[in-house]
């Protein structure tokens, strides 16, 4: 069977790269794709490099115009997909990779979002470690899928195993994220600009305030802790793509050196697209460029008492369209994998 798809906000960094992972999938049809501002224009006006969907040209982002279609992608701002999603009931999928459907709780969209609150739906996480098993469970035969926040599944892929397995102390959690500013959309803000960026590195959102928070805690929740508290730091650096996420727990009292390491291996060793690396080693950003793979790295701090996981992953691909993707493959009963890669671009 193939699928018809419609892919709103294609003219943007989040509707690139779904296309372009769609675009090598055999099971699918981009049928159409659209845009704001950019309505009318050849696709490959925006996105030259998708030169295989150089026939497309950008529709208005309507209901009706994204409607009739299998399966539908919205890559908007935050806060803009539910009054799409609300009017689209013909579409066996909708896959949202904006923020709308992620948080459960209403007290939290009103305090790191505003505006209207939309119902959670399933979280496009499949690896992520739950009380249940694994996120995958909720996204088999899904019809509404919430693409995950890319710094807060890093985060939150990055210590699940840990939480769910009662080996570090949920409540005293650090994430010191560097990430590319591709993380933040293609419109033109002046702080992304590459004479600001160029040369610096450039903490934001510091001291609780970053949107992906209330993401991180959900997600640990429901990897069994009863109380999550983070300080969460990231940092703007001169990549355009990707995220190394330093994050660490205190070790939990009792807590031996093999049952720690024990809990990333358990949780990811059967796993294609999260991969612990082998004791001593750690990895960058430039291994995953491309790829739908996060690569993580565990060392045991005796001395600090802590755990310290460092994992990279391409913001765009496993942090964003390519979790999409995945998730779409597993909620249709395609085999998972289906028009991603675990292989990076180098150098």
């Amino acid at each position: 069977m193939t699928y018809s798809v419609a892919v709103s906000g294609a003219s943007g960094y989040a509707g690139g790269e779904i296309l372009r992972i769609l675009a090598a999938h055999p099971d699918v049809e981009i049928r159409t794709v659209t845009a704001h501002a950019n309505a009318g224009q050849p696709l490959v006006a925006h996105q030259p490099h998708l030169r295989s969907l150089a026939h497309l040209t950008l529709q208005e982002t309507t209901p009706e115009i994204l409607s009739g279609h299998d399966v539908v992608f919205l890559a908007l701002p935050h806060g803009q997909s539910g009054q799409y999603t609300d009017a689209i009931t013909d579409a066996a999928l909708v896959v949202d990779a904006g923020a709308d459907h992620r948080l459960v709780s209403s007290a939290d969209w009103d305090a790191f979002y505003g505006g209207p609150f939309h119902e959670p739906w399933a979280y496009g996480v499949p690896e992520l470690v739950t009380t249940s098993g694994k996120q995958r469970r909720d996204l088999a035969g899904a019809t509404r899928i919430a693409a995950p926040g890319c710094n807060a599944s890093t985060v939150s892929l990055s210590l699940a195993p840990g939480v769910a397995a009662g080996v570090i102390d949920a409540t005293d959690l650090v994430a010191v994220l560097a990430v590319g500013p591709s993380g933040a959309g293609k419109s033109l803000k002046p702080h992304l600009l590459a004479s600001e960026v160029l040369g610096s590195a450039n903490p934001y959102a510091v001291g609780g305030v970053h949107r992906h928070i209330p993401e991180v805690k959900q997600a640990l929740r429901a990897a069994g802790a009863a109380e999550v508290h983070v300080s969460f730091t990231p940092v703007i650096v001169p990549m355009a793509r990707g995220i190394l996420a330093t994050s660490s727990a205190p070790i939990a009292p009792g807590a031996t050196d093999a049952e720690i390491r024990g809990a990333w291996e358990d949780a990811y060793g059967d796993e294609r697209f999260v991969q612990l690396l082998p004791e001593g080693a750690f990895p960058r950003t430039a291994d995953v460029i491309g790829a739908n793979t996060a690569l993580m790295g565990l060392h045991i701090d005796r001395d600090a008492n802590r755990v310290t996981v460092v994992t990279a992953l391409d913001n765009l691909v496993k942090g964003t369209a390519g979790a999409a993707v995945q998730s779409m493959n597993i909620a249709l009963g395609l085999d998972e994998g289906r028009a991603l890669t675990v292989n990076g671009v180098a150098p």
